[in-house]
């Protein structure tokens, strides 16, 4: 029999209406909102569920929010035990309350830290990302180092999506000259992101010591379950390293590719997907084809 992976998606996958159908047909999930609207202070269930996109894609509403929508669905939903949990960028905090090694209320809590943090990250820098399709990795890397050479402006891979995937992140007149080089290197697109700044980034330094100084104070448990972390893409299971690579992982890249691929070789075989949309769903399937996927929602 092979593994069962759990996997929980990041930002971009909000809607409005996500997690509304949980809250009324499920009473635990209805609990768990409501003790969410408390300890974040105002109805984030009310948003969630009739807000309008505009509102749902401020970054301080959409991580809390997809963090909930997640752990709540999985929390309500499921009757299995995960052999591995992973979670890409964002979903890294609800794979850690999956394995154990978080409380609810305690990655809620940081969760808020990270995207308040975050938020102000973006307001010093105007920076952003662009989604790369169709060129080898490799490829990217090098025209990434090129630019930050030549231009002295920041630039670097920041999400291994899937193969002929990869998002760069940097400050704006960085991601333009890439994005132009690129498109000459041969990709099919090169396209900038609706994204408030320049996630997993060298400029998200300044978010780093508010959200270092959160983790530091939370108790991280030993998990059930490995969970393969986004910036090494290996299985971490001392709760110091869990730590150490979720403080990592908001200047450093989310290496999903390899993260699916080093779940795969260590003998998981089916992939579900908890939480809004099926983009990891699609993200799975296109590294490993042979994966059996699946949803929760």
């Amino acid at each position: 029999m092979g593994k069962h992976a759990f996997v929980f998606p990041g930002q971009g996958s909000q809607f409005s209406g996500m997690g509304k159908n949980l809250y009324e047909t499920n009473d635990l999930a209805k609990e768990l909102f409501e003790q969410a609207n408390k300890t974040i202070g105002f109805r984030i269930s009310d948003i969630m569920f009739t807000g309008t996109d505009e509102q749902l894609k401020q970054t301080n509403i959409t991580q809390p929010a997809i963090f909930l929508h997640s752990i709540i669905a999985y929390k309500a939903l499921n009757h299995f035990t995960p052999d591995m949990v992973a979670g890409h960028s964002l979903g890294e905090f609800t794979a850690l309350v999956a394995n154990g090694v978080l409380h609810f209320e305690d990655a809620l809590k940081l969760v808020c830290i990270r995207a308040q943090a975050m938020q102000k990250a973006c307001e010093l820098n105007p920076s952003g990302m662009a989604a790369v399709l169709g060129l080898a990795d490799e490829t990217v890397e090098e025209v990434c180092a090129a630019v930050e050479k030549e231009t002295g402006e920041i630039v670097v891979p920041a999400n291994y999506n899937c193969p002929g995937q990869l998002v760069i992140s940097g400050s704006n007149k960085g991601i333009e000259i890439a994005c132009e080089r690129l498109k000459a290197a041969g990709a099919k697109r090169a396209l900038v992101l609706p994204v408030g700044g320049a996630f997993h980034s060298p400029l998200m330094e300044p978010a780093k010591k508010e959200l270092a100084a959160a983790i530091d104070d939370t108790v991280f448990n030993h998990p059930s379950c490995p969970v393969y972390q986004n910036v090494v893409a290996k299985a971490v299971t001392v709760p110091e390293q869990i730590k150490k690579n979720l403080i990592g992982q908001l200047t450093g890249a989310v290496r999903w590719t390899q993260s699916v691929q080093a779940m795969a070789a260590d003998g998981a075989t089916q992939f579900t997907e908890v939480g809004p949309g099926k983009v990891l769903q699609g993200l799975v399937s296109k590294i490993y084809k042979e994966a059996i996927t699946n949803g929760l929602s």
